[in-house]
């Protein structure tokens, strides 16, 4: 396995989304809808991802899917029929807006027969990407677009080479959800070596209380390792068992500490709380819903 420990320069320009998983948490409403595509107010989630990937300057951006999702290459394709009826109404607002998402970025696909893990599904762009570092997305979070992330990992990662991992501090009696990373500090307070990744440890067992968000900028030498990883835990190949091969072979590992709003919407809690946070920023609708909810949570608590 080669590895490059130095950075290039070269600043990562592709984007990988894995996006086939089941979604079997928000069954049935994923049975036919892929869970990327529900509602986020008025753009689903998966919009919400490009658009983080297209303000950091990805223009390629390789979704890998599963079956029945289809129509997730669709919500980014172009509706000439839709656009014009807007543009017959006058919709001048929703015309752009429909527009909008055929001009993020190229978008690619390419299928993952079965859902083995997350290594296996990065390893699938595998001749997509090439030997170039590129970044990975996972399709059921973002971020804040006013603090974004994406950005400083990119720019990290082509000065240092290497892996470069998304970190949030999370309650120590929350690192079991977790795969945690044991740290040293840098001479930036908000950029730290990663010496190591444990996946899901206890509390008593935790190296710290970094989390490892779904944002990776990854080298291309990302495939080999995990061609050469074995199955782990439900016989799915891990991304972070790849991942603690190259840094065991002396590739180097940085983490950024996010400091701003990540949104999960993988679990149906989350994506409602991002429903409601989200809505009540809106400067068409906040204020009007914020009153409502204000005043349905008031009821139910008298």
């Amino acid at each position: 396995m080669t590895t490059n420990a130095q950075g290039t320069g070269k600043r990562a320009v592709k984007a990988v989304i894995p996006a086939a998983g089941l979604a079997t948490r928000f069954l049935p409403a994923t049975k036919a809808v892929p869970k990327e595509l529900l509602p986020v107010v008025d753009r689903p989630v998966l919009q919400y991802i490009v658009e983080e990937a297209a303000a950091a300057g990805i223009t390629d951006v390789l979704l890998v899917t599963g079956r029945g999702k289809t129509s997730m290459v669709d919500h980014f394709d172009r509706r000439p029929d839709v656009e014009q009826r807007l543009e017959e109404k006058g919709d001048l607002k929703r015309l752009e807006a429909v527009r909008r998402t055929s001009e993020l970025a190229d978008i690619y696909t390419c299928r993952q027969g079965e859902p083995l893990g997350l290594g296996h599904a990065v390893g699938c762009a595998a001749s997509h990407v090439g030997d170039n570092p590129f970044a990975v997305l996972l399709g059921d979070e973002f971020v804040d677009v006013e603090q974004p992330l994406l950005p400083s990992m990119l720019d990290l990662q082509a000065s240092t080479g290497g892996i470069v991992l998304a970190l949030l501090e999370v309650p120590t009696e929350e690192t079991s959800r977790y795969g945690i990373a044991s740290v040293e500090k840098t001479a930036e307070s908000d950029i730290v070596k990663v010496t190591g990744l444990v996946e899901k440890p206890s509390p008593a067992e935790a190296p710290s209380n970094l989390a490892v968000l779904g944002r990776y900028v990854l080298p291309g030498t990302i495939f080999d390792a995990i061609a050469d990883t074995k199955p782990g835990a439900g016989g799915e190949i891990q991304l972070t068992d790849a991942m603690a091969a190259l840094l065991s072979a002396g590739v180097p590992v940085h983490g950024i500490i996010y400091r701003g709003h990540r949104y999960d919407t993988g679990m149906p809690l989350g994506y409602l709380q991002a429903v409601v946070q989200l809505a009540v920023k809106r400067p068409d609708l906040g204020e009007e819903f914020l009153a409502w909810l204000t005043e349905f949570v008031g009821g139910r608590q008298g």
